[in-house]
């Protein structure tokens, strides 16, 4: 059977409070007696529905702290100081939204240099990030026994295949090889985030046809 709305605005009135009790030294269910808002935050005053006793509650928004981040977009690096709730772990790999771009965190320092994968942000003496929503692919386009180097932007899940046809500057090129890391592959495809450098050819002239004899 369905419950009727006021049944349902009864459900939100008897939302259940736990909380620690001090005088029970264990979580219990709490009833707010009243609220009173102070600094961005609260002050609840609330009884312990076990034993009874009436304790002050006191809820705050996580102080801001300033951490010194090295921002690294390509070839270009910037210093900026990004604030972070000072309640908020920073581990490596984390992945952050600053100045309207996305950011993943690579090396966290402590005093005298010391490199971990997570610190306290209050502790962090620098931290390196680097630009994680779109990827610099360098480009060797080769046509005939002249080469160029260039560099294309690309979301960093694109996926490129050797053989297929890409246009820059609204020039047609094929892929003729992708390189990684680990090396040069002729075959299969990457995405754009494991690529080194493409490898460019002119792509194959059209086909002719043959015109018929006409007698």
């Amino acid at each position: 059977m369905e419950g009727t709305v006021d049944d349902i605005e009864a459900d939100v009135d008897e939302f259940v409070h736990v909380e620690d009790c001090p005088a029970c030294a264990s979580q219990e269910v709490h009833e707010i007696l009243s609220e009173k808002e102070v600094g961005g935050g609260a002050d609840y005053r609330v009884r312990c529905e076990s034993c009874s006793h009436v304790h002050l509650i006191q809820v705050r928004p996580p102080k801001a702290v300033s951490v010194q981040f090295t921002l690294s977009d390509g070839a270009h690096s910037i210093s900026e100081e990004i604030e972070v709730d000072e309640d908020e772990i920073i581990h490596l790999d984390d992945v952050f939204d600053h100045a309207q771009r996305l950011w993943r965190v690579q090396t966290i320092h402590l005093k005298q240099e010391q490199s971990v994968r997570s610190a306290d942000p209050r502790s962090i003496v620098s931290a390196w990030a680097v630009r994680c929503d779109l990827v610099r692919i360098k480009v060797t386009m080769t046509r005939g026994e002249e080469s160029n180097s260039s560099i294309i932007e690309s979301n960093p899940e694109t996926v490129f295949a050797c053989g297929s046809i890409i246009e820059i500057e609204g020039n047609k090129w094929r892929i003729r090889a992708i390189h990684t890391g680990r090396g040069r592959t002729l075959t299969g495809r990457r995405e754009a985030a494991e690529i080194r450098r493409l490898f460019l050819h002119p792509p194959p002239e059209p086909r002719k046809r043959r015109s018929k004899m006409t007698d």
